[in-house]
């Protein structure tokens, strides 16, 4: 037996936002309700918003992304993941790294894309799921202009395409898209004028800055709220679709991180005591450990002994070597790459500490 569902069905929405660098993504996606930002650029230092630390590594931002899903609703409206395109780096670093690799090339007949693109598609699976939270998630990203030929037409043109990699957009870029439930093309809406009698000579004129909602021969736009082809670049214009008043949010306030409960221990529910000192000093950790994987230990409150007893365990590398020395290619291809694995490695040990 089967229970039938008829009607509309309100869920939290995924976004994509697209279009050249400085044209108002990121100030957009500011206005959604109560949004909290993965800067992975660095682009929003001047916008008076909820933040999470800049990741330093693949493994840190499906952290963020678990542990923002794990407050919930009633902590965040809105996800956002600025850029995605540079999350996308970090994703190929980390495959690179985890297989030895010094670039995605060096796989061999395109297997490297493959990868890329199979991790992409495991981290929409985890924004659906900060979806199914009740949370919308945007993603941002830059527009390049590629070459584009129809298979049942003469020719090829110009037309603007994610900026996910010249060549794993051939397949990263299409999940995305399809992952959205919407994706809007911004961009400066301008038209030619001709400056000469017999119209041989024109000047681009304009300027306006334009969301387009639709499929287009020279972009890619999609929406299914019926909106108007062409759009303001106005949040108030689209704010129905979110169910939230369109007026100013209110001033962000400052967000205190906690690691995920999957991989790290649980924290206290107590109020959080604030401290003006850098991370590392506040840990005690030494600051000449490479930063994505002393990031990390932070998060997940891994003392510099615990990663010495877990690499020992494993005997790759003797137990009284400091973190800070261990060779570069072990660090990112078998800590930060593995995180997940050797983190359970340290609660294994934690168990087995006599109380």
């Amino acid at each position: 037996m089967f229970e039938i569902i008829s009607g509309t069905v309100q869920t939290a929405q995924k976004v994509v936002l697209y279009g050249p660098e400085g044209i108002g993504k990121s100030s957009l996606a500011a206005q959604f309700p109560t949004p909290v930002f993965i800067d992975t650029e660095g682009s929003t230092k001047q916008l008076n918003v909820q933040r999470l630390p800049k990741p330093s590594s693949w493994e840190m931002l499906k952290q963020q992304a678990l542990w923002v899903k794990q407050q919930g609703a009633s902590r965040f409206g809105t996800l956002v993941i600025d850029t995605v395109d540079w999350a996308e780096m970090l994703c190929v670093d980390s495959i690179c790294a985890a297989h030895n690799k010094n670039g995605v090339e060096d796989f061999g007949y395109g297997k490297g894309y493959i990868y890329v693109a199979e991790e992409i598609g495991r981290f929409l699976n985890l924004l659906s799921d900060v979806v199914e939270a009740g949370i919308h998630v945007v993603l941002t990203a830059h527009a390049q202009i590629i070459k584009f030929e129809q298979p049942d037409e003469m020719g090829a043109y110009d037309r603007y395409q994610l900026k996910l990699g010249q060549k794993t957009g051939s397949r990263t870029a299409p999940l995305v898209k399809e992952w959205a439930d919407i994706v809007l093309f911004i961009n400066y809406k301008t038209f030619s004028v001709a400056t000469d009698k017999e119209g041989k000579k024109n000047k681009a004129q304009g300027g306006a800055r334009t969301m387009y909602t639709t499929h287009h021969p020279a972009w890619d736009a999609k929406n299914r709220h019926g909106l108007p082809d062409e759009l303001p670049l106005d949040y108030s214009r689209i704010a129905h679709i979110f169910n939230v008043p369109t007026q100013q949010q209110a001033p962000a306030q400052s967000v205190q991180t906690a690691p995920p409960s999957s991989v790290a221990p649980p924290t206290s529910t107590s109020a959080p005591q604030t401290s003006s000192a850098p991370p590392e000093q506040q840990s005690g950790l030494n600051p000449n450990i490479y930063g994505p994987l002393r990031d990390l230990m932070i998060r997940n409150q891994v003392t510099e002994a615990e990663i010495q007893a877990a690499v020992a365990k494993r005997q790759y590398l003797p137990a009284d070597m400091p973190v800070a020395d261990y060779p570069l290619d072990f660090v990112e291809g078998v800590l930060v790459a593995a995180w997940g694995q050797v983190y359970a490695i340290i609660l294994e040990i934690r168990d087995q500490i006599p109380f």
